[in-house]
């Protein structure tokens, strides 16, 4: 095979050039930090080809991938519905758009979150019986790592989402790992079934019932996350993200800690020295942030979002697992499991209209009705007696008038 047979024959992955909080030299280095790992694709950048056409000539891994310009970027201050109206000639637009023509088979981004989202739902569309998209995110726990899910796409999420999400979790997880038959868990603020609102309830009882397929471990709480007590974790974007940002945080906070005790004294320097890739393992390890690459579940197509403060390894990581996703299966197994759990769903609904009621159903029935008349019979009184009130002449006015 020749040496341009061989470029041809390379997935394609559509690149967001402009979208990094480092801007496009982050981009274009990570881009040939993966290729010299092993990555097998050819990268379309989308961005200003002025900016990006010195930079990728200095990379010469990088000499069979293109660039394709767009004159505009989306900031991170740009309100979702605004570029859906006004962003066609932006970098995201038109990386998403070569995904959707099949010019790409993925796209991989670190701009505005909402934005991306909003633009891969307008074009790439929904995987059929997901009412939304969610944002993984691979989580350091003490057996390795865990999925975490929704961690921004969306600030809160009804039961059905969050059954939804769990199933795309399993599906995901499992496309990662090999793993047959992974364990779910929802977020909650306790492990007891009496714990959290209505939402999660619901949405355990819906799985219990309806997907008594799926090894689902039932409630987990936050420190549950991080030890690992099931491989995937659902939750609302808003829970999920606050968790996410706050295991990073803490994570930082305990490298600078490691970082100041380590300068204390000559001594100190000396083993910090000899423990520094030691000390670069442990951070990677407890940081969620070291696995750069949230893919965007639900959507019909591979989106990876890639950290917008990562540096040119982070976006190599993001870049190698919307790869890996690419030539795998996943997107039509998702799509095939939520699909067979819907229809469990929708024929138990339909098995519940069409069941005749209990004899302690119909008297609650009854009861209800009788208690909606009398306060339908009450309020129409208060009306009436206020009408009433209201047309009767004022005889004290009057004799005072005359």
């Amino acid at each position: 095979m020749t040496l341009e047979q061989d470029n041809h024959s390379l997935i394609r992955l559509a690149v967001d050039a402009m979208g990094a909080d480092e801007g496009p030299k982050a981009v274009i280095l990570g881009a040939a930090i993966a290729i010299k790992k092993g990555l097998k694709a050819k990268f379309l950048f989308f961005g200003d080809e002025n900016v990006l056409q010195p930079l990728l000539s200095r990379e010469a891994c990088l000499a069979h991938c293109e660039i394709r310009h767009a004159p505009d970027t989306v900031s991170m201050e740009d309100k979702p519905g605004h570029v859906l109206r006004r962003g066609r000639e932006t970098s995201m637009w038109l990386a998403i758009q070569a995904v959707k023509s099949g010019e790409a088979v993925a796209l991989v981004s670190g701009g505005n979150t909402g934005a991306l989202m909003a633009l891969s739902r307008h074009q790439l569309r929904m995987i059929n019986g997901v009412d939304r998209p969610a944002i993984t995110a691979l989580w350091p726990t003490t057996t390795g790592r865990s999925v975490v899910l929704d961690v921004g796409a969306n600030i809160e999420a009804n039961a059905l989402q969050l059954v939804q999400f769990s199933v795309m979790g399993e599906v995901f997880y499992r496309a990662l790992t090999g793993a047959s038959n992974p364990s779910v868990g929802l977020l909650n603020v306790g492990a007891e079934e009496l714990k959290g609102h209505d939402i999660l309830r619901e949405a355990a009882t819906s799985l219990r019932t309806h997907v008594d397929d799926m090894a689902f471990y039932g409630f987990v709480e936050g420190n549950d996350i991080s030890k690992g007590t099931v491989d995937v974790v659902v939750t609302d974007g808003f829970t999920g993200n606050v968790a996410l940002k706050s295991a990073e945080g803490a994570a930082r906070l305990v490298g600078g800690w490691t970082r100041d005790a380590v300068k204390g004294s000559f001594l100190s320097k000396i083993a910090s020295l000899l423990m520094y890739p030691q000390l670069k393992k442990l951070q990677q390890r407890v940081d969620p942030s070291s696995v750069n690459g949230g893919v965007f579940l639900g959507l019909k197509n591979v989106v990876v979002k890639s950290h917008g403060g990562a540096d040119a390894a982070g976006i190599a990581s993001a870049l190698t697992i919307a790869q890996n996703l690419a030539g795998h299966s996943f997107i039509a197994d998702m799509g095939a499991r939520v699909d067979e759990v819907m229809e469990r769903i929708k024929a138990a609904e339909l098995a519940q209209q069409d069941q005749p009621l209990s004899k302690s159903e119909e008297t609650k029935s009854v009861h209800d009705i009788v208690k909606k008349k009398e306060a339908e019979t009450i309020m129409e009184t208060a009306n009436a007696d206020k009408s009433s009130a209201i047309s009767k002449p004022n005889n004290t006015n009057k004799r005072v008038s005359a």
